[in-house]
């Protein structure tokens, strides 16, 4: 065994997670798979946890490895495993051992040289399954038993497999756990633009892709081509990967011959591509987003798991496969289709069904990329996690170290007028014209980015923004809230009329810019006497919070006066509406609910009444009883909200609420100086990142965008404008209270 020393550190990881398992340079799809899992739990959770590698080698080859990598053993070697496990055991920092098990990368029959290994450790381990066959023999089954029982966990990425667990191997139910295959975040795209990137502009592209080998099925696959090149002469069917290393080893490319030879045979060398290379996340990612159809050939019905379809599915591409057991699990519900196996006139009536149905090859992919939404790197990591803690009996910690801060969807949702209202998953839909609403929204945004950057890119955009809210005010000072193709529409909102004072308040106290200051003071008196008439409480709110930022940068006595007269005005609404049980507002809690305590919180602290506190206080605290539900952040949803006296709605659920809750638990820290309200927020913000009813990431690291909504199967998964900026205004306000140990 080979024991590598780790550099030292001047701020040493709290406790490590070690997975055993083969780990690149090695050309393996297990391999791949710890790589990409370990990077996903140090990304996302790291300096807490580091993950490291306990690489399983051979004799006949020496591998380069990264500095994840702590030990070494040859697998073929027991006294290593032996060996292994007593420099585990002495280690104080690492606190379980996770196992990526598939039998033919451990030494021994059956790869029973990892039982000593076991039967040493004293540490808590926890076995993923990549294989589960039913039926077993004698040898594998009292080997999978032997694992199961020295396991607190056993993980499976097929529900399939519990069952198979159970009633073929009898292992305790309570010890098995589901968690997906993990894939990379990549945003739903149409295949054009890769196509072109990859010169294959103009094609029908079908592909398969993964180390070759007999078994693969990718021979029946061709034979189904000259029928479907006779419709279809631009097809290319592309055969990615190249030979494993343990059959090349043994036959060299006797299977690429073979299928070079039927490609020859059929007269399809035009139709058909082979890439041999053992191919990077990056290369697979763009062939599958260049893809229209993915074929899954495979021909073990009994596979489990498969990466390639995994990958396939991620991407949002319409998939084709052989019944395999794991195909026929994750493709149901239009998610994918089944063909029959050795089958090429299946494979033809398949792909044609999806080639001459647009509509059906659109349905497939979203479904199969809607679905795929919990399998993402950073999801899985998290359910990895949680197992952990469970075995460890650790309570699970909160994210506190968030992505890198982008404007990317912002710029991208954003032309010369303003931001555009919606996206079609992240392409901005003009249709749905401009409000008053976002612009708003992005204007406090990026006023506060450009504070904390003093970033060119968010100066520009305010500007924009700031000139739409101009455009949308009328000669009384009302605020249209609806840009339609040029043309301003008044929806009446009072709401998006208090966004906007909010907005112009926030742009006078933070901005920077002497002439945004001056064009935002213009619009705001020019809108106060429209204040008189408003009812909404909620417009009452945000109109507060402007008009407390307008102070704090321009005080004044009638600034007072009309602030104590709003916050009078929510006071009001409370006294009338609250009860014992029902201490809010209004008779019902809809969207942005925490802005009305957030608005009596600032209101205290201009006018230092006591009422107003007092208010803030218990409607904040009345509101956190209901959303905060199993360590959960479970926000009101707009599928029926909350009623007084009634049942309360769980779904859809909006960024624009967990948003709001960051924005006002920060300021109620602030005010009151109590820390509880700074680790609410901290909470609220991990909506975003998991903590939600769905267990998965709102936030889309890839584009900076945010998905639109936690539905109560599914995300919703365009990224409009109200959603992106939800994320990014709490995102913003956080990193301002960390900078400036301080928030309003």
């Amino acid at each position: 065994m080979k024991e590598i020393k780790e550099e030292d550190s001047p701020t040493p990881a709290i406790s490590k997670i070690c997975f055993l398992s083969t780990y690149p340079p090695k050309e393996c799809g297990i391999a791949t798979f710890t790589q990409d899992l370990s990077s996903a739990m140090n990304k996302k959770f790291n300096p807490k946890i580091k993950s490291q590698i306990i690489a399983l080698n051979d004799d006949a080859h020496f591998y380069n490895y990264d500095k994840n990598v702590a030990m070494e053993i040859n697998k073929d070697d027991i006294d290593d495993y032996i060996n292994a496990a007593k420099k585990v055991n002495q280690s104080e920092d690492i606190k379980l051992i996770c196992i990526q098990h598939e039998f033919g990368i451990f030494g021994g029959e059956h790869g029973n040289h990892l039982i000593p290994f076991l039967e040493l450790i004293k540490k808590p381990v926890i076995v993923t399954f990549h294989s589960v066959l039913p039926n077993p023999d004698k040898a594998k089954k009292r080997i999978v038993k032997s694992l199961c029982k020295k396991s607190s966990a056993v993980i499976v990425m097929a529900k399939k497999a519990i069952e198979i667990l159970k009633k073929d191997y009898e292992i305790d139910k309570n010890k098995l756990f589901f968690v997906p295959h993990g894939i990379p975040s990549v945003p739903f795209v149409p295949q054009e633009t890769f196509k072109t990137k990859l010169h294959l502009s103009n094609k029908i592209v079908l592909s398969t892709f993964g180390l070759l080998s007999k078994g693969k099925g990718i021979e029946y696959m061709i034979r189904a081509l000259p029928k479907l090149v006779k419709k279809y002469p631009n097809i290319l069917y592309l055969i990615i990967g190249e030979t494993h290393p343990v059959v090349r080893k043994e036959e060299g490319e006797k299977y690429r011959k073979e299928l070079m030879r039927e490609v020859e045979k059929l007269g399809l060398k035009n139709n058909v591509k082979f890439y041999n290379k053992y191919l990077t996340l990056q290369e697979i990612t763009e062939c599958l987003l260049a893809t229209d159809i993915y074929i899954c050939t495979n021909l073990d019905k009994n596979q489990i798991v498969s990466g390639t379809l995994s990958y396939a599915i991620g991407c949002g591409r319409a998939v084709i496969s052989t019944p395999i057991t794991y195909a026929k699990e994750v493709l149901s519900n239009d998610r994918g289709i089944i063909a029959e196996e050795k089958n090429p006139n299946s494979y033809t009536k398949k792909i044609d069904d999806i080639l001459s149905n647009p509509e059906l090859k659109k349905l497939i992919e979203r479904n199969a990329y809607t679905f795929t939404r919990a399998m993402t790197w950073p999801n899985v990591a998290s359910s990895y996690m949680r197992i952990f803690n469970k075995t460890l009996k650790r309570k699970d910690k909160l994210m506190e170290d968030f992505p890198e801060i982008k404007l990317d969807h912002v710029v991208n949702m954003t032309n010369d007028l303003g931001i555009i209202q919606f996206a079609k998953n992240i392409t901005p839909d003009i249709t749905s014209g401009h409000t008053i609403d976002d612009n708003s929204r992005a204007l406090i945004a990026t006023i506060l980015h450009n504070k904390l950057f003093n970033s060119q890119t968010s100066s520009k955009l305010s500007n924009t923004y700031l000139k739409f809210i101009e455009y949308c005010q009328d000669e009384t000072g009302w605020f249209n809230n609806i840009v339609n193709d040029g043309i301003i529409i008044d929806d009446k909102s009072e709401d998006a009329f208090g966004r906007a004072i909010w907005a112009l308040g926030y742009t006078i106290n933070k901005s920077e810019n002497q002439e945004q200051i001056r064009k935002a003071e213009e619009l705001l008196l020019k809108s106060l006497n429209i204040l008189k008439k408003i009812k909404s409480p909620r417009a009452i709110a945000f109109a507060i919070i402007g008009l407390y930022h307008y102070n704090k940068k321009f005080p004044k006595k009638e600034t007072v006066t009309l602030i104590k007269k709003l916050a009078d005005y929510l006071s009001e609404c409370y006294n009338e509406e609250c009860s014992e049980d029902w201490q809010w507002f209004e008779e019902i809690l809809s969207y942005s609910n925490s802005k009305l305590p957030e608005a009596l919180y600032l209101a205290y602290d201009t006018t230092k009444n006591q009422e107003y506190l007092e208010i803030a206080e218990k409607s904040l605290k009345f509101l956190s009883e209901l959303i905060f539900i199993d360590d959960k952040l479970c926000l009101i949803g707009q599928n029926g909200w909350c009623k007084k006296n009634g049942k309360r709605a769980f779904f859809d659920q909006q960024p624009i609420d967990a948003s709001s809750l960051v924005h006002t638990f920060l300021t109620a820290h602030s005010i009151t100086n109590n820390k509880k309200y700074y680790e609410k927020a901290i909470f609220s913000f991990n909506w975003f990142f998991g903590k939600n009813n769905l267990n998965q990431i709102v936030y889309d690291e890839t584009t900076g965008g945010c998905f639109d909504g936690v539905g109560e199967h599914s995300l919703n998964l365009n990224q409009g404008a109200e959603s992106t900026l939800a994320y990014l205004t709490a995102r913003l306000l956080i990193e301002e209270a960390k900078k400036f140990n301080k928030i309003i």
